[in-house]
């Protein structure tokens, strides 16, 4: 019995020792594998660094379309919308009431000043006229052997003062109607052409209803209102391109007149550009004024103000590229006219400004071509 228990305890113990080596070796092996994943932590963090830095540094170039930036004179444009004119177009109407007789012209003639372009009915002037001028012959006779008697001391003073006035009020009275008579007729007040007949012979007449139109084309001009919170900018002198759509023609004049009165209601003032006799031009056509209020004193650098960014703290920029790659340029601008803007510094010429509108990140290599889309 003694014996059995003996081999019991012996066997206990052994089967302790056993598991106090076996948890020994397992924690053993386990603080070597944490070591063993720690030095596997820091190897894999070294090698996507690696891997990192090698994409990096393999980015694929994109394409891009630039501009080579040469110097010129800055020029600052106001655009506003016009037409053509002259400076002398007339409707000439009739100067009194009456009925067209005759007509001496017709449209396209040419005709000098106080030609006699149209009649109306003077029968009963021209009848008046006649009898005054009988009975004015009489005291005109009579006036003249009364002022012999005079002369002799012949008769008396009073009847020759009779006679001399009665001779003088019948010249006034014929002189009223030989007015009347000149203002039957419709008389151009100019040279020109004429350009339209608004009457027939038979038509009634009266003051101030147009009649027939005289143009001089030799004083052609195009004019425009002009908002009144450009007039600082404007002046007499200023270059102009005058644009004519209609005919896909322009020219190139000075400003010829700036008024300094500003229309009330409209709030704008007259500009005008006299341009002459040209046969392609007819009063009020259309015409598009660009007026050159503005040229830099030297040639300076501009670009397109669509590639002109702006960043976080207001400040502008744009994107150049050097060495194949992208470099974002801070810039100072000034004038701004026709989607172009002057750069007063920052760029410098023969740099490639890059045609983009997009944001694009410093350092991105890129591929240079000319009208690229990005």
């Amino acid at each position: 019995m003694k014996t059995k228990l003996g081999v019991a305890v012996s066997l206990l113990m052994l089967l302790n020792a056993c598991k106090n080596n076996t948890e020994k070796s397992l924690q053993g092996n386990l603080d070597h594998l944490l070591k063993q994943e720690a030095e596997l932590q820091k190897q894999l963090s070294e090698v996507q660094k690696k891997i990192k830095a090698l994409r990096k540094d393999s980015l694929q170039p994109i394409l891009v379309s630039v501009e080579k930036l040469t110097p010129q004179v800055f020029k600052a444009y106001l655009t506003f919308q016009g037409k053509v004119d002259a400076d002398d177009n007339i409707a000439v109407s009739s100067e009194m009431p009456g009925t067209v007789t005759r007509i001496y012209v017709s449209v396209g003639d040419n005709v000098k000043a106080g030609q006699v372009l149209a009649e109306t009915d003077a029968r009963s002037i021209q009848q008046s006229i006649q009898a005054l001028q009988s009975n004015l012959n009489f005291v005109t006779e009579l006036y003249e052997k009364q002022k012999k008697l005079w002369e002799q001391k012949i008769g008396t003073e009073v009847q020759y003062l009779q006679v001399k006035a009665q001779k003088e009020n019948l010249e006034k009275t014929l002189a009223s109607l030989q007015e009347q008579l000149r203002m039957t007729k419709i008389i151009s007040p100019i040279d020109g052409t004429v350009d339209a007949v608004d009457i027939k012979v038979g038509q009634m007449v009266a003051p101030g209803m147009p009649a027939i139109r005289v143009i001089n084309f030799n004083k052609l001009k195009v004019k425009a209102d002009v908002p009144e919170n450009y007039v600082s900018q404007i002046q007499t002198g200023n270059p102009v391109k005058i644009l004519l759509p209609d005919i896909q023609d322009s020219l190139e004049n000075k400003v010829s007149y700036v008024s300094r009165t500003i229309n009330n209601v409209t709030r704008t003032f007259n500009v005008e550009v006299f341009i002459g006799n040209n046969h392609k031009l007819h009063p009020n056509q259309v015409a598009v004024l660009k007026i050159n209020t503005y040229s830099s004193a030297k040639p300076v650098i501009c670009v397109p103000l669509n590639y002109l960014h702006t960043d976080v703290d207001g400040s502008k920029f744009v994107y150049v590229a050097e060495n194949n790659k992208v470099k974002k340029v801070r810039v100072q601008t000034g004038k701004v006219s026709e989607g172009r803007v002057e750069i007063l510094s920052g760029l410098n010429e023969n740099e490639l400004l890059i045609k983009t509108t997009v944001s694009m990140k410093e350092g991105t290599p890129v591929v240079v071509q000319e009208n690229a889309v990005l």
